[in-house]
């Protein structure tokens, strides 16, 4: 790979980590809002929805901290 491919792949790299972390905060707030909802419905759906924020968002960390490990080598 050319020299400027790699930098690309690391920049891109990068904002998805970021991102991946705006992703995993915002399922912990979804988290947190369980303690203000009325019904049983409604905190399901709250815990549902933040469980799923939160392995999304984990899992674009851990995808791009592997890239980013893998193309810094070179």
């Amino acid at each position: 790979m050319k020299n400027l491919e790699i930098d690309a792949k690391i920049k891109t790299a990068q904002i998805n980590n970021a991102l991946g972390v705006f992703i995993m905060v915002f399922g912990l707030i979804v988290l947190f809002a369980i303690t203000h909802t009325v019904t049983f419905v409604q905190q399901m759906t709250d815990l549902v929805a933040g469980l799923f924020l939160i392995a999304v968002g984990g899992g674009m960390i851990w995808k791009s901290r592997r890239s980013l490990k893998k193309f810094k080598k070179k």
